[in-house]
């Protein structure tokens, strides 16, 4: 490839993608309890599902250190571009430390040619944004080209959430035990969408039982977008891959997308998700 493509322990995109297309995953830290863990590397997903089950408390993340992403750049041969898509800014300090290792190695090296983009998104949604840009780079379009037309197409990006339990939610301390508890015994799913301003979660609407829940995920892409034939929908899910697959059956029932992707949560996101949990992305018109 004529541009590296670096992403991390944030994004969410299938092995064989990333394998095919030769991109660099600069892993995140889990923390449970004293134990430490690399995503991706040390801690598989089905150990990292039994741990999650047995914990009383969520485990900890935390981003890349600037070095992990010094020593990731300067990996990659001097003559080569690098795209860097990270982690939204609104959920991590893993943009920041990205900048900061590019600054670092630009010291030593200042021809290097390295971008480092705040996709104001995760999981499923930085797959979308890397689907689109090796597509741009196998069309032969220049390096500053991609980069303003990734910019351009972030803006775009749009991610929706469902929740199938609020186990992890209320661990995580995003919905006080009183409220989940209620929540849990109404059986109410939240929707949720990653803001556009900060790429933060802000819950959209709250919907009684799964099914409903899903009905209203599917109905909110059409209130998003149209000309679906030059789309690509991307789904992520944790632990679930029955309902993920029933749910891309019945969105491309509904919506004539181009193409799809279907890929499982990283440890990362199936943190905060918990079993169960989707996200879906797209480009909004």
């Amino acid at each position: 490839m004529t541009i590296q493509i670096i992403i991390d322990g944030g994004a969410d995109v299938p092995s064989s993608f990333i394998e095919k297309q030769g991109i660099k995953v600069v892993p995140l830290n889990l923390h449970f309890g004293e134990e430490q863990y690399k995503t991706g590397v040390d801690l598989d997903l089905q150990s990292f599902y039994r741990k999650l089950k047995a914990a009383d408390e969520l485990p900890r993340s935390s981003s890349p250190s600037p070095n992990d992403f010094y020593e990731m750049y300067k990996s990659v041969d001097p003559d080569t571009p690098i795209l860097n898509l990270a982690l939204t800014q609104g959920l991590s300090s893993t943009y920041e430390h990205a900048e900061m290792g590019k600054q670092m190695l630009l010291e030593e090296e200042p021809d290097r040619r390295i971008a480092v983009i705040n996709t104001k998104t995760a999981s499923c949604g930085v797959a979308l944004l890397a689907d689109d840009a090796v597509k741009r780079i196998e069309e032969g379009m220049a390096f500053e080209d991609i980069v303003s037309h990734m910019e351009e197409r972030l803006e775009k990006a749009t991610t929706l959430f469902v929740l199938k339990t609020l186990e992890n939610v209320i661990k995580g301390g995003r919905l006080d035990r009183v409220k989940g508890t209620i929540a849990k015994t109404l059986n109410i799913k939240l929707l949720m969408k990653a803001t556009e301003e900060v790429g933060d979660i802000d819950v959209t609407e709250k919907v009684r039982g799964n099914k409903k829940a899903i009905r209203r995920l599917v109905e909110q892409i059409g209130e998003y977008t149209s000309d679906f034939e030059d789309k690509v929908i991307a789904i992520s899910h944790c632990n679930d891959e029955k309902n993920a697959q029933a749910l891309l059956e019945k969105i491309k029932g509904t919506y004539p997308f181009k193409d799809s992707i279907l890929t499982e949560m990283g440890p990362l996101i199936s943190t905060y998700s918990g079993e169960g949990g989707l996200v879906v992305a797209f480009y909004k018109d």
